[in-house]
Parts: structure tokens; sequence; C-alpha cells
């Protein structure tokens, strides 16, 4: 029988956590976090659901206070006060302990509830905005998730559907705490995995009639363009498709197209070869029909007519049916050279009582895992939990600016449910129009995506390969593909810091901010792991300034442009102008942002060589840097190798590196230039120089801990101000007399308040003008 067995964990809670009568029961798993039930047989259930695994909590302390028609439950955060009858209104209520809200800190059983939202199972068919499901975190300090039709998970692997109408509910009363309330998330349904690294790479995917010639020629074609992939989709052409009438579509299949794939095994073993890792499409809904290679296996297994041509039909409530899915469909593909798949269920419809979905994501990641650690799953949200099988697909989003809108926040507020892997149609898949513009914006959001993956379907005309894009596009699309393999480094530690400290890659602005109404009302910005804040460009550009335009907010305290290096002060709402090859981006003083600094043009996936560090000073810092160890495994698959990264501004810099031998290391002070330089330690100095900007820069060799000492003075930013400043008037669309009007007040020696109030009196359009008020005002 198939097993998908979560022993790990523990669904039993603590005796002392359980306050319990006839029809009633109260877990107090956390002072914050209360699981309330009702039940008319006065049965309950202590078993893992597709929800919860784990309820094994250190008991917090509360008190009780009772009489005959009254239960009250004290934590030091909630009190709740329950009449002993079925759950009502006017019967339960849970008090949120502290201020949040003077009218909304009350919640009533039934009540509807305000959150911040969570995701949507799909973005099929969508041009722009959809609804979201329920999240966990609220301006009002709780949310409540109801498990009360949740399947039950058994001990023997399988499920079971929930029988009798017995309530079963979690409050979450965490206040502004998200963080706190997403690690208990956590801790009750199971972490985020780690993903294997190919993932965080680029991923090649279209629906396309592809063969093994003309995907070779592909991959052939990157690589002499110097593009990184790490991942090939082969959408769902490569079985057969044309299948005889009687029979249906031909979209769920399972036999080779040998027209296309001649040689399935020998394809694959290349694609390896060229170092990219590969998914296959399936559709499963119509089962295994009588044209299939493995369908006589299939149905002997299952004791079917299969003589008589009788079908296999998908059963997601059948263990047998699974185990022969699995067996006959799956594994021999796996051993020929897939290494995970692309689950592609779109038809939504329970059976018996049962999501479809849910089973394939539960069982196919189970299996996968267990024939090797570095599988995943590639499928739709199937609702709270889904964030134990990643990675995410979030449809077929139109290509349209209104889908590039909606994305970023919905990618944010996906992490109010813990689901922080989604994987979107980067550029979109089908629908819209053709907007060269659109298209590299688009790669710009998918580099800072949790997955970056290009996608569209099979028009000719809508392949999202650079090449077929005119300059300056083109260019700018392979520097974002190169930089996201750059990123590397970085986007492996974040992926460590996920699955074993709770945080996932993308949090929304409130998760740091939460007392800021701008982190509420500004929507797309989000933080990008803990170094990097984006304000994605998704609007068009004006057609004189030829910049997008993006109503950000800055957190208080410094923060450089991370592809200008221009500081800007924070504690304010501001718009930045960006033109097409930038973006959005940027750190805090003391950040410290690791990428490889190995060539960036192959697809390589070992650690780095080279790590090239950007140190932005200002303040202190420090970063940890978790990087897998090449060729070591432990028990759970990944042996890790740490690197701490201590920034004291102004006076050194010290590096722990812990077996990760001989690196060289490229350091970038941004915003600093130093002298009195000296390295002591394990390693060596090798070079010191300037860039164009007047950061220092570097260069060194170590084995062990070092620290190189120095004394800092910040360089002189008003040169690189000018240069960004030039820059933008130089590609503006506007008359030539105004630009040499607004470029000799920018040199003026006027207060700044003068020079504005002169830009905004040149009677020039206001946007032609923002721009350089921006970088103007960008330091105090």
């Amino acid at each position: 029988m198939i097993k998908a067995v979560y022993g790990d964990y523990q669904p039993l809670a603590a005796p002392g956590a359980i306050i319990q009568g006839p029809h009633y029961r109260f877990t107090i798993l956390t002072s914050r976090l209360i699981r309330a039930e009702y039940s008319p047989t006065g049965t309950f259930y202590d078993g893992q659901t597709q929800m919860v695994l784990n309820r094994d909590f250190p008991v917090p302390h509360y008190e009780i206070r009772e009489r005959e028609d009254l239960l009250e439950i004290i934590t030091d955060h909630v009190l709740i006060q329950y009449d002993k009858q079925a759950f009502s209104r006017e019967g339960l209520v849970f008090k949120l302990r502290g201020y949040f809200s003077i009218y909304h800190s009350d919640w009533h059983y039934g009540d509807p509830i305000q959150d911040l939202g969570g995701t949507a199972q799909t973005l099929d068919h969508a041009n722009g905005a959809v609804p979201l499901e329920r999240g966990l975190m609220s301006r009002f300090g709780f949310s409540v998730l109801d498990d009360s039709q949740s399947l039950q998970l058994t001990q023997d692997g399988w499920y079971q559907v929930k029988q009798g109408d017995s309530l079963d509910f979690y409050y979450f009363g965490y206040g502004h705490d998200y963080r706190a309330c997403l690690a208990d998330f956590y801790r009750l349904t199971g972490p985020q995995p780690l993903l294997p690294k190919y993932a965080l790479g680029n991923w090649w995917s279209r629906f396309y009639r592809y063969s093994e010639a003309t995907y070779r020629q592909l991959i052939e074609r990157f690589e002499a363009e110097g593009l990184p992939f790490t991942v090939a989709v082969i959408d769902m052409d490569w079985h057969v498709v044309s299948v005889p009438p009687q029979y249906g579509s031909g979209w769920t299949g399972y036999t080779w197209n040998e027209e296309l794939f001649p040689d399935p095994a020998g394809f694959m073993a290349w694609l390896h070869q060229h170092g990219l890792r590969i998914t296959l499409n399936v559709h499963p809904a119509d089962g295994v029909r009588p044209f299939e290679s493995m369908y006589q296996q299939m149905a002997q297994e299952l004791g079917l007519d299969w003589e008589g041509g009788e079908y296999v039909v998908f059963d997601p409530t059948s263990p047998r049916f699974l185990e022969a899915y699995f067996k006959h469909l799956h594994h021999p593909k796996e051993e020929q050279g897939v290494d995970f798949w692309w689950i592609d269920w779109q038809q939504g419809q329970t059976v018996k009582g049962v999501d479809p979905l849910w089973v394939l994501n539960h069982y196919h990641y189970h299996d996968i895992q267990a024939r090797g650690p570095q599988g995943i799953t590639f499928s739709r949200y199937a609702g709270p939990g889904s964030h134990r099988y990643p990675v995410g697909f979030s449809g077929d989003s139109h290509m349209t600016w209104e889908s590039l809108d909606f994305q970023p926040y919905f990618t944010a507020t996906a992490s109010n449910i813990g689901y922080g892997w989604w994987s979107h149609d980067i550029g979109g898949h089908i629908f819209g129009y053709r907007d060269n513009e659109l298209a590299l914006r688009w790669y710009q959001l998918g580099v800072f995506s949790p997955i970056m993956r290009l996608h569209s379907s099979s028009s000719e005309f809508l392949g999202k390969e650079p090449w077929r894009y005119p300059e300056p596009y083109a260019s700018s699309m392979k520097d974002y593909l190169r930089l996201r393999h750059r990123l590397l480094p970085y986007l492996c530690t974040m992926n460590y810091r996920a699955a074993h400290q709770a945080q996932p890659l993308i949090e929304p602005l409130y998760y740091q901010h939460p007392e800021e109404e701008a982190a509420y009302e500004i929507a797309n910005q989000y933080y990008f792991g803990s170094q990097i804040m984006v304000m994605p460009l998704t609007q068009p550009r004006h057609k004189g300034s030829l910049c997008s335009r993006f109503d950000g907010w800055l957190p208080e305290g410094t923060w450089y442009d991370i592809q200008t290096g221009l500081a800007y002060s924070g504690g304010r709402r501001l718009s930045i102008y960006r033109p097409l090859e930038r973006m959005g981006l940027f750190a805090k003083v003391g950040a410290i942002l690791p990428l490889s600094g190995d060539d960036a043009t192959n697809n390589s996936l070992a650690n780095p060589s080279v790590l090239e560090l950007r140190i932005y000073s200002g303040a202190d810092g420090h970063f940890d840097l978790v990087e897998e160890a090449e060729g070591d495994t432990v028990a759970d698959g990944t042996a890790f190798l740490t690197t701490g990264m201590t920034f004291v501004d102004g006076k050194a810099f010290q590096l722990a590196p812990q077996g990760t031998g001989l690196r060289t290391y490229e350091l970038t002070f941004v915003g600093a230039c130093l002298s009195d330089l000296e390295l002591a330690g394990q390693g060596r100095l090798v070079e010191v120089s300037h860039n164009d900007q007047g950061d220092s820069l570097v260069r060194l060799e170590a084995d062990g801990p070092v620290t190189l000492s120095f004394k800092q003075t910040p360089r002189d930013s008003q040169q690189v101000r000018l240069d960004v400043i030039f820059s933008y008037i130089e590609q503006a669309q506007m008359e030539n007399q105004a630009k040499d009007q607004i470029w000799a007040l920018v040199k003026k020696d006027l207060p700044l308040a003068y020079k504005m109030l002169e830009l905004q009196g040149l009677g020039l359009e206001p946007e032609l003008v923002a721009p350089v008020i921006e970088l103007l005002v960008t330091e105090p």
C-alpha cells in the first residue's frame, strides 16, 4: 500500500494543554494559538489532518474560571468565554488582550474575519486581480482557520474522509507579531521543505510542440548566448496527444511521442549533461486508456478487463490505483531521467468528498522524496498546509500589464498562509498583446520572485527567448537572467532560512513594520529575503521621461539603491522613477549581499569559487551565508557550511568561513572609501581599487577566519548623483532646450528647495522633471 507518513510529528497535545467537557474541548497550544472543538457525540479526533500535523507544544501558562453555565480560559494573550453549549455567536467569544482595535479585538463565533488575505488556487484565465482565500494575519490581531472538513491522515499512510458534523478550528491571536504567528503555524502544520538548489535558478518553460532536436537546439542557443538555465520544463507534447476519437481528448497521456522524442532516455541524459533538471507536464484526470503503452500492465494490476479495453479510471480515493499510478506511469520515467513532475490538475471537482489536487500534491511529493532528496512537485495550491508540497504553479496568466501588476501583491500575500514558493508564468501565458516593455518588466519581477520560470503558449509569436526582442530589451533580459544565477548564494541562504527559521523568501512590508500605515497601503512593495527591498515596476513608462514610476515607502534609516549606489533617506513616502534597465531595489545600511563572482554565463550549481560581497556602509551589519556542502550528506540529505560575516562600520569586516576551503572574496564597500587596510588571520590581501562611483573594492583570499581592518571615510556621492541625473536627461524625450535648462539648474549652487521650485517653474510636464527631483532629494 502506498504510504505518506509524517512520523516525525506528534499530533497528540500534551494532557495539560487540554480542557474538556462532555461535548467541547479546548487545547491551549500557545498563549496565542488555541484549538476549539465541539462534538455532538462527544468524540474528538487526535490524529493528523491534511492541514495539521503536530500539536505537541509546550504547555503555556493559563487559568480557568468556571461555573455551571460559563467557562473562562485566560492565557497571557487571550480570554475565552464559553457557555458550554453548542458553539454560537452568543455563547463563545475570544477576546484578544492588548489594544489592537477598539471595536474589533473580540471575535464571536461565526463572525466574519477581516484578515490581510492568503492566496488562491490558481490564476488561470485571470486578467489582473482575483479574490484571495483566508490568511493568518490581520490588523485586528487575530484570525481563525477552520479544520472541520479536512481529510484525516491515518497511521498507515492513507487518509479518510471525516465523518460527522463536529467543529474543529484554530484561533490565532498574535496581534501584530506576524512572524511569530507564521512560525507557530509552521510548527502546527509542518515547515516549508528545503528546495534543491536547481529550483532557485532560471527555468525554461513553454507550451510548445518541441522535438528532441529543436529542444537541443534551444539549449545550445542558450549556451551560445551565455544564458544560464537550471530547469527544463517539457509541456504536454512530450506524450501522444493525437488519440483515437473514441478515447476523447489527448490532454491526459503517459506514452512518449516517439516521433518527437525517439530516444527519451538519451535526450534526458543529454539535458543532465548540460546541467539541467527535467520536469514533464501531466494532466491525470482521464486516467489510463487502452492506447497507452503501459495500459495492459495497469489494467492487469488493478484486475480490469484489459482485453476488453476497460478504462483505468483516475481514482484518488483508491490506494491500489495510486500504487499502480506511480509504479507504472511515473517511476519508469524517473528511471529514464525525469527529476520531478508538473501536476497540471485543472478540473477542480471533488471525488467522493476528496479534492484530487490535494491527493496528487500529497502523494506525489512523498513519492518523489522517497526516491531521492532532490525531488520536488510542481502543482497548484490546495488549501492551508500546501506549503509542504512546493513548488506552486499559479496557472495560465494573461499577457497584460494588469496581470503583471497583480503578481507582486499576490506573491507577497501568499506568505500570510505560509505559501512561500510560487512559480508564475513569467511574461504571461495567453491572450494579451505584444509589448516589449511589459516583457522586460516581467523578466525583472521574475528575477525577484520565488521561482524564475519563463513561460508562454504555443503561438509562434509568443516565445520568451531574449533574442526575439529588439535592443535594448534583449540585452537587459540577458543581464537579468545572469543576475538571477549570480543571486544563488543569497537565494540558497534564504531557502535555508525559509525551511529552518520559518521566514519565507518574500515578506509583505508589514511583517517588519506592523505599526506603519504605509506598510499596509503599498501593496506591491516587499522584502526579498533579509537584505533586499523590492519596488517592482508594473506600469508602462512615461513616453517623455522613458521612466516607469513606483509610489513607495522607505522605512526609517538610510537605504542604498542597489543598482546605482545612491543613498536615500528613509522614513518617508516617495515616488521612484526608473528607466528600462533598472527597477526599484534597495538595501539598508549595514546590509551584506552575497553574489556569485564566478562566470554567470553557464548554469553551474557548484558553490562559487569567487564570492562577491556587497557591503552597504553606514551601520554595523551581520549576515550568515549558508551553502550546501558539495558531496557531503547527512540524515536529511544535506550538510551545510556557514560563513559568518560581520561589518563594524568604519573599522573592520570579519569573515568566518567554516569548512569552505580556500576561496576568493571580492568585497565592494558601497558608499565608502577605505584606507590603511590590514588583513589578519588565515588569508591574504590581493588587491585594493575603486570603482567609478568611488566605492572601495577589496580582493582577498581566505581559507579560515580573517579580519580586514581599515579606516573609512564616506565617498563623495555628488558625482554619482550627477552621473545618474545626466543619464536620465540624456535619454528623456523632450525639447533639447529644456534639457539644457534642467542640467543648468541641477549644477547651480542653490539650496535644494530653490532648485526644486525652479525645476517645477520651467513649465514642463511634471513627469519630465519628477525623476530629477527624486534624485536630488535622495539624501537629507
